[in-house]
């Protein structure tokens, strides 16, 4: 597969003035697409684009704005398999995951096209001569700077409540994986979303991505991805007095008392730190478990392990390969410090043998015991299948260990006891608490992070108010 593709604005694909750039497949290093390379005079298009675009998409009844985003979710079930074959092509991943994220993207918009007349204002009671009320208004032009790990995903993720509230839209997705976000482009076309509302420019995160930021016409900012570019771009946002959801990094612990159900654990916390091959900010991959269950939650995981099987992500393996070079490098340097830093390689460690798989990102599930929780390896986030086991003997010792990092993101708790569940939840800083079930969950719970993992809330109601903003209107009568 050699395809090319543009930026998508104002309806249609349109050269960039960049020249191009290529995508590769990440399990075997072949250029999968040309893509246009976005620069400032491509996001200057886009975001005219989408100022042009706001009178006509923001006016109408929310209804019809709901409906048009209830036909998307119908056109991207009517072409999953495409969308999911092209994700995993993209990025890796397996590809029942990309299945997973095609519906769940649908599931956005079905859920915000319902969503889309609900977000009602207040009456405010300043007694019988005023009448007060607040309305909730539209930022305008929205711009999106979108991860690698689940490019559809996200951008579903944003746009959902984004438009459903009478914002536009200009995306930049990331430079590894952009192909679904201008595909999902051009179906939302095909579905009724007006020319110019919704504006993809392709492009690398220092030439189109600051240009989006930078834009004095861009009025609201999301980014999901590092913190260190998560703190640029507020920076640059704050210059312009521009507000921002974040949504950064984690390392978020799964803590296991003794009393919980252990066949459960084993099966969710390996998807905890497995899933998309581990690249998911919320991963659970610092594993706090209570020192009399500790060596049997271990040894189930590592068995797991041992067993799974790596693959290229069309053959539908426990884990594909990572997303990108960079990536790899990055996690296997881990792997090594790991080892240095004194923590024990209970199962993986490097990369498989087979050498079918040598020329893609293939890392093995990796778990590290006997780690201290002040060792790097559990205070930086790798962003790969690699666990961290930690042993702790009481309540209290299990939540310092949780707390105990910059980032908090995602923390599971495993427990039978429904009053430690509530006391643990309530004490952990994290902006999400799964209860024997990590990542427990869907389109509909709030999601974001406390600390450094970030601000603001994407998913479920609580999403659509960081879209709009507030108007008071009192009126003397």
């Amino acid at each position: 597969m050699h395809t090319s593709y543009q930026p998508f604005v104002d309806g249609e694909p349109v050269t960039a003035t960049g020249g191009t750039f290529v995508t590769r497949n990440p399990a075997d290093g072949e250029v999968l697409a040309e893509v246009g390379r976005g620069l400032a005079a491509d996001v200057d298009a886009a975001v005219r684009a989408a100022e042009r675009a706001l009178p006509a998409w923001s006016r109408p009844k929310p209804a019809e704005r709901g409906r048009i985003l209830l036909r998307l979710a119908a056109v991207l079930r009517e072409h999953a398999d495409e969308l999911a074959r092209l994700e995993t092509l993209d990025n890796g991943q397996a590809l029942v995951q990309s299945h997973g994220d095609v519906e769940t993207a649908a599931r956005y918009f079905e859920f915000y096209g319902g969503a889309a007349d609900k977000l009602h204002g207040e009456t405010i009671p300043l007694g019988a001569d005023y009448l007060s009320y607040t309305v909730n208004e539209p930022f305008g032009v929205v711009g999106f700077v979108l991860p690698w790990n689940a490019p559809l995903n996200q951008a579903a993720r944003g746009l959902g409540p984004a438009l459903a509230t009478g914002n536009v839209a200009v995306v930049k997705p990331a430079e590894d994986t952009p192909l679904t976000s201008l595909e999902l482009a051009r179906l939302a076309l095909e579905a009724g979303v007006p020319p110019g509302v919704l504006n993809v420019v392709p492009g690398y995160g220092h030439e189109a991505g600051a240009a989006l930021v930078e834009h004095p016409g861009v009025r609201k900012i999301a980014f999901t991805g590092s913190v260190d570019t998560g703190a640029l771009i507020a920076r640059t946002a704050a210059d312009r007095l521009v507000p921002v959801t974040l949504e950064l990094g984690g390392k978020s612990p799964n803590i296991v008392f003794p009393d919980a159900d252990l066949d459960a654990v084993a099966r969710s916390s390996w998807i905890g730190f497995t899933f998309k091959s581990g690249q998911v900010c919320s991963a659970g991959t610092r594993l706090l478990v209570h020192a009399d269950v500790y060596d049997d939650v271990v040894e189930r995981l590592v068995t797991r392990a041992a067993g799974a099987t790596l693959a290229p992500g069309l053959e539908n393996p426990d884990l594909g390969p990572l997303a990108t070079a960079a990536q790899f490098e990055k996690v296997t340097g881990y792997l090594e410090l790991g080892v240095e830093e004194g923590a024990k390689v209970a199962v993986g460690g490097g990369v498989p043998d087979d050498p079918a798989l040598r020329a893609g990102h293939f890392v093995q599930p990796t778990i590290f015991t006997e780690v201290e929780n002040s060792m790097r390896i559990a205070q930086e986030e790798i962003f790969g299948p690699v666990l961290c086991a930690i042993r702790f003997t009481s309540d209290e010792e299990a939540v310092r260990i949780a707390n105990d990092t910059r980032y908090g993101l995602a923390a599971g708790v495993w427990t039978t006891d429904l009053s430690r569940a509530h006391r643990v939840s309530a004490q952990l800083q994290s902006g999400q608490v799964f209860v024997n079930e990590y990542f427990a969950g869907g389109v509909e719970t709030p999601f974001g992070g406390f600390k450094s993992s970030g601000y603001g809330r994407e998913k479920g109601f609580e999403a659509l108010k960081h879209y709009t903003q507030t108007k008071t209107v009192t009126l003397r009568v």
